[in-house]
């Protein structure tokens, strides 16, 4: 990618994952032009979006951030997942266009304000909204999750010919019963399959982090280290 377009770092800042740490991200040229036709090769290399940034980690003490991607021709969904999904049975799956609707507002602002209170996203507005789950160049989808009429749920999903890559995800915080994060990934990995995609992109794992640890669930899962895809032990 470096001979293709710029690449920037961000300047150091506190780390999302560990306050005690400092990060900073390798960010794509947000203004380099056909970013749309770059973003399968950066997913391929690591890279996740972000609104209309498309960042690397690049901490210079801490490698913890690890991307992780599915292998969706090898995946089968363990006994928790197809319990998941037969607790799910009831729910309809549509594949919808992205943007700010008040129904979708309403959910995200609601989930933000369960799991991320006094973090500084749970005001998100339309605008907010709109930022951070989709660009103008990005392949995005929202899968949707109704119960009925009622929304539940919303996968913000990229697809790209290389690779599908879960963004988000949000859902009505009164569900948890429903584990709508586990069935939002294993809904991700069926549009894969549907479409002949071959990976599903997780963003980052970090070893021995409480809040990544699901996605080992997802087997096979594969680690991009030294510059390669290798399985997961």
């Amino acid at each position: 990618m470096t001979d293709r377009v710029r690449l920037f770092q961000t300047l150091p800042h506190t780390c999302g994952y560990f306050a005690e740490r400092t990060a900073q991200n390798l960010v794509v040229d947000p203004g380099a032009p056909h970013l749309d036709r770059l973003y399968g090769p950066a997913l391929a290399k690591g890279f996740r979006r972000a609104g209309g940034h498309l960042y690397l980690p690049q901490c210079a003490a801490c490698q913890a951030c690890v991307p992780c991607r599915i292998d969706v021709e090898g995946f089968m969904a363990d006994r928790g997942q197809r319990r998941c999904l037969k607790r799910n049975a009831d729910i309809t799956v549509t594949e919808q266009m992205p943007g700010f609707t008040h129904e979708r507002h309403d959910l995200y602002q609601r989930y933000l304000q369960a799991r991320h209170s006094g973090g500084g996203m749970d005001a998100a507005d339309a605008e907010d909204f709109q930022r951070f789950l989709a660009a103008p160049w990005s392949p995005t989808l929202f899968l949707e999750f109704r119960l009925g009429a009622r929304l539940l749920g919303v996968a913000v999903t990229d697809v790209a010919l290389a690779g599908v890559s879960a963004v988000y995800t949000f859902f009505d915080p009164d569900e948890d019963a429903r584990s709508l994060g586990t069935f939002g990934i294993l809904q991700q990995v069926e549009l894969a399959k549907r479409r002949g995609i071959p990976y599903v992109y997780l963003g980052f794992w970090i070893a021995g982090h409480p809040k990544m640890d699901y996605k080992r669930r997802f087997r096979p899962l594969e680690i991009r280290k030294h510059g390669r895809w290798i399985a997961m032990p």
